[in-house]
């Protein structure tokens, strides 16, 4: 058999030929590939290096676990998983976008997809604050060159076949 990755803006997908073809993108084992894009980061705060601390408590119902930061208003609320707060805030005021405190993830509620805060240069001071807020220390990020690596071996890798 041979394997080809095919690569977008948001996602990859490994194609596994033989008789029939036949795609995997992960998620049925629980692999979730984060978009370098999203078209609504207009939306965001203008100021995203002040923000309430990971530890902060949900502002509707004070529960202190699994809360999200509403990235354009500064809110912070509980997630799905707990009462429904941030996702209850998205569907009354459209703002779209949060970083998760548990595990400092940006997702957009409309593109239904987390965002690569290391990638999309917009988030990357959001995601440093967060990260010093809740570890005390810088993020490690990965680079440009990393990514750019990466593609560039996936790509000699299938013209090698």
């Amino acid at each position: 058999m041979a394997n080809e990755a095919a690569s977008s803006a948001s996602s990859s997908v490994l194609r596994i030929e033989g008789d029939e073809d036949e795609l995997f993108d992960g998620s049925e084992a629980g692999w979730v590939e984060a978009r370098t894009s999203c078209d609504h980061l207009a939306s965001l705060s203008s100021d995203l290096t002040h923000i309430p601390t990971p530890d902060s408590h949900c502002n509707r119902c004070q529960h202190p676990n699994e809360n999200w930061l509403c990235l354009c208003c500064k809110d912070v609320l509980c997630s799905r998983f707990i009462n429904k707060h941030m996702l209850e805030h998205y569907q009354e005021t459209n703002h779209c976008l949060a970083l998760g405190y548990s595990d400092l993830s940006v997702w957009c509620f409309s593109c239904d997809a987390y965002l690569d805060a290391q990638v999309i240069v917009t988030l990357r001071p959001l995601y440093e604050t967060a990260y010093f807020l809740k570890f005390g220390e810088a993020p490690p990020f990965r680079t440009v060159e990393y990514l750019q690596v990466g593609n560039i071996e996936a790509q000699n890798s299938t013209s090698d076949k």
